[in-house]
């Protein structure tokens, strides 16, 4: 490693002994707020005044913790880093109230305990709410969203491996946007969509991909003791042919004008500029290095590579691809190394790139390009007339034919309908598993989406019960049984339908959409047998007229330290608006009052039933304890025991929470979409059937 890494001169001279000094240090806890912004203040404001105060002047094992600190380069001080490792946040008594608000507001989704350098790619890929982006890590899904929550566009979240895509469907889920979609395809192959624009199948590019592709990750030694044991060249080696096909079919897919961002957790520079080199030759003026210097300043980066050398497993090193035996072909491609022509290299400004050294800012070691479309890949620009059929051309990947369109390159539009009508499948708006047998060899079976008909008399009496404005995208709720009741209602985005109508058959879908109600057996005599879910109530409150009951801070405090409260506990402004209420499902709604500043500045919507006598939530235990930390209640909870006591600072003590209800437990673990289930009954009157 130490003499790879010297013999390149990736650390600028003098710097080496502080370079391996950091990696041989635990790598700093960095936190990032997340979430919409005006809980997103709330929570700094929180973290600023209470919890970071109290770790002035404190010791842990005869260590003084440092105060976090903003991250410099992270806009709005939304980022934090503290030199206290995650071992030391979980073992020691005096930053227990310190470590339980970190995993219970990142369970709720308000915080992510994300390493800094991985929060670099979302900011460079200045994703903006009308985007349609595709990427990877659960991590860089939660930055890109925190960052433009999308209500026109969306993100499409891919990973190769099954199981991480349900990582990917968790982190997913703390989110609460009908704009997410989990898919499970290798992203070397990931399938060409397509769109139904004005009546007709065009193809569908996206303005913003993010490409964090499999790497050696010896940036990340830091936290991986393990990449100090194993390290050797031969990994990049490995990859470099695969993180190439990848960033290759990520171009392909992006829209004109678009931006990709391509990724890594390694400093090898076979990793990193060969790749990046290799496509911008191959593409041939299409794509181009974009200058992002001044985009994040007070981060410190050194930039790319122009040359470098290839080392084999054994030590031997190869300057350029003339002198690699025939013998080593098969291990070394000519990819691999820097472009021959000097006019070439220096027309790439591969010193655009951004390569995060550890000992610079107390960071993991990364690797950073923004590439920028200027127009068609080769391979998808035609060859004959613009009015003559279009065939690929044989320099690359085959694309789907299409006619062109003024523009853009001809591959790149607009499929034939033939072709792209007997892909997708939207019969009866079922959009089942694909067909093929070689991808339900591993993983789960997933069930199918299927939209709720316009007829369908489900809905007339929730529209009526809740007074649905006219304006809401009824043909966007869906369920995930073709059979039997539906037992909750799904909600996703008008773009995400088309693509989920149109690409039923071409792609593997984990996950989508936000629940937004849920059925109660017997729910008919209340009306509706559908009740809101907290899940997806941010989302639907703005369409919902009715049944809505606004109550001040106090009675939101009453309404989320006690399991059933009675009329006579709460305000008589609560018990006006809901005295001649109809049983049922409610929406609580607290408005932030301006001229107490020293209050909750964020507006707060909750689901909750109106029983007998009594009103109570249906919020996840996490999301409970999070609204109450907003409004000055300390959580305080024993170790191994699921108690706990809330007591609110410089006030008189609340009441605790009895069981926290099955119901919350089921909101809190139950991912979002997830196969419709049968449900039990609870008491009526103090709670609705779930």
């Amino acid at each position: 490693f130490e003499r790879f890494y010297q013999e390149l001169k990736i650390v600028p001279e003098g710097e080496w002994d502080q370079f391996m000094e950091a990696l041989r240090e635990p790598l700093p806890a960095t936190l990032r707020i997340t979430g919409y912004k005006s809980h997103a203040k709330e929570i700094l404001h929180c973290l600023k005044n209470k919890y970071f105060k109290e770790l002035e002047d404190l010791e842990v094992d005869g260590q003084k913790v440092e105060v976090p600190q903003p991250l410099s380069w992270y806009p709005e001080e939304l980022a934090w880093h503290t030199n206290l490792s995650r071992k030391i946040l979980r073992k020691s008594p005096q930053l227990e109230k310190f470590h339980q608000f970190l995993v219970s507001e990142t369970e709720s989704g308000n915080i992510s305990r994300q390493e800094a350098v991985s929060m670099v790619p979302p900011l460079l890929l200045n994703a903006q709410p009308h985007h349609k982006v595709p990427c990877a890590p659960p991590g860089i899904v939660r930055g890109l969203l925190s960052e433009a929550l999308p209500p026109f566009g969306f993100v499409i979240a891919n990973d190769v491996d099954n199981k991480r895509c349900y990582l990917l469907v968790h982190q997913a889920k703390r989110l609460s946007s009908p704009c997410i979609m989990v898919v499970n395809h290798d992203a070397a192959s990931i399938p060409r969509l397509s769109i139904e624009v004005n009546g007709r199948k065009e193809v569908l590019f996206y303005d913003r991909i993010l490409c964090d592709v499999p790497c050696s990750g010896d940036g990340t030694m830091r936290k991986n003791i393990d990449v100090w044991r194993k390290w050797t060249p031969l990994h990049s080696l490995q990859l470099h042919g695969l993180q190439l096909r990848i960033a290759t079919r990520g171009a392909e897919q992006l829209v004109e004008g678009g931006r990709m961002v391509y990724s890594t957790c390694s400093l090898n520079p076979i990793e990193d500029e060969a790749v990046i080199a290799s496509l911008l030759e191959k593409s041939e003026g299409a794509l181009e290095l974009a200058d992002v210097s001044c985009e994040l300043p007070g981060l410190k980066w050194m930039p790319g590579l122009r040359h470098w050398k290839v080392m084999t497993k054994d030590g031997h090193w190869f300057a350029e691809w003339d002198e690699v035996p025939h013998s080593r072909h098969t291990q070394i491609r000519p990819t691999m190394f820097p472009p021959k022509d000097p006019e070439k290299l220096q027309a790439m400004h591969l010193e655009r790139c951004l390569r995060i050294l550890p000992h610079h800012q107390n960071t993991g070691g990364f690797f950073v390009a923004v590439l920028v479309k200027k127009s068609s890949m080769p391979w998808n620009k035609p060859w004959v007339s613009r009015t003559s059929p279009v065939h690929p051309s044989p320099a690359g990947p085959s694309e789907l034919d299409s006619k062109p369109v003024p523009g853009m390159g001809a591959a790149e539009t607009t499929e034939t309908s033939e072709g792209l009508e007997s892909n997708g499948n939207k019969k009866d708006g079922v959009c089942g598993p694909p067909p093929s047998k070689k991808m339900k060899l591993f993983g789960f079976k997933e069930d199918p989406f299927v939209f709720i008909p316009e007829d369908d008399p489900l809905f007339p009496p929730i529209q009526k019960f809740y007074a649905l404005d006219p304006s809401f995208p009824r043909t966007n709720l869906l369920t995930r049984t073709t059979e039997g009741k539906k037992r909750q209602l799904y909600m996703v985005s008008k773009e995400l339908r088309n693509v989920l109508l149109n690409n039923s058959e071409r792609m593997k879908v984990i996950n989508t959409g936000i629940k937004v109600w849920c059925r109660n057996n017997g729910g008919e005599e209340f009306d509706c047998a559908f009740r809101l879910a907290q899940e997806g109530i941010y989302t639907l409150y703005p369409f919902i007229n009715s049944r809505i009951i606004t109550v001040p801070l106090e009675d939101v405090k009453i309404l989320l330290t006690q399991e059933n409260p009675f009329f006579r506990k709460l305000s008589n402004e609560t018990y006006g608006q809901a005295k001649d209420m109809a049983k049922g499902s409610v929406v609580l709604k607290y408005e932030p009052d301006p001229a107490k500043p020293d209050t909750l500045q964020c507006p707060i919507v909750l689901c909750g039933w109106r029983g007998k006598a009594s009103i109570r939530t249906f919020v996840p235990k996490n999301e409970r304890l999070h609204y109450l930390r907003m409004m000055g209640l300390e959580v305080l909870a024993e170790k191994k025991k699921e108690d706990t006591d809330l007591t609110n600072e410089g006030a008189a003590g609340s009441a605790p929470p009895e069981d926290e209800g099955s119901a919350e437990q089921e909101q809190a673990a139950e991912p979002a979409a997830s196969p419709d289930a049968s449900t039990g009954s609870s008491p009526a009157g103090a709670a609705p059937p779930r």
